[in-house]
């Protein structure tokens, strides 16, 4: 889980799909407690929302990803996430055995079924497989020392 660089203010998931199923991970701690949701976690300090949700996935999942077009964002007084749909790139299905007890490929249609999917991950599953884009990247050079820039836009 975190560490002194994280940045708790900042947190990104991603909806990743591959032959119809949906990658989900059953999460062990907190208000999500036995549920399968979208994997994802916090942002650290330096990098971008993009290598945060690879890293993540990566840690716990050990599946690779590619981020595509943002599906998602909310926001609240304490915080912002940023749902993204993403990619397919390589690796088994595995748990990190730590922030969830099991990571495993669903069918599209069982997890919109059940119990133990809340409903933000419904949600995101829904704005996943819909036919509309979401906000797409966009090339952007910026001309500041904030680089690197991310721009998505319609």
């Amino acid at each position: 889980m975190g560490n002194e660089n994280t940045n708790w203010g900042q947190s990104v998931t991603a909806v990743v799909i591959k032959e119809n199923k949906v990658l989900l991970a059953r999460h062990t701690y907190g208000g999500g407690k036995g549920m399968l949701i979208v994997p994802g976690g916090y942002v650290n300090s330096g990098e971008t929302p993009q290598q945060a949700l690879i890293r993540e996935y990566m840690e716990e999942t050990r599946i690779e990803i590619k981020p595509t077009n943002i599906i998602g964002i909310r926001f609240n007084m304490h915080d912002w996430y940023i749902a993204f749909r993403a990619e397919y790139v390589s690796g088994e299905a595995a748990s990190d055995n730590d922030e969830n007890s099991e990571v495993l490929w669903m069918d599209i249609e069982t997890a919109l079924s059940r119990d133990d999917v809340p409903e933000l991950t419904k949600i995101l599953i829904q704005s996943a497989i819909s036919k509309e884009d979401g906000l797409m990247y966009k090339e952007y050079q910026g001309n500041t020392k904030h680089s690197p820039y991310s721009l998505y836009c319609i």
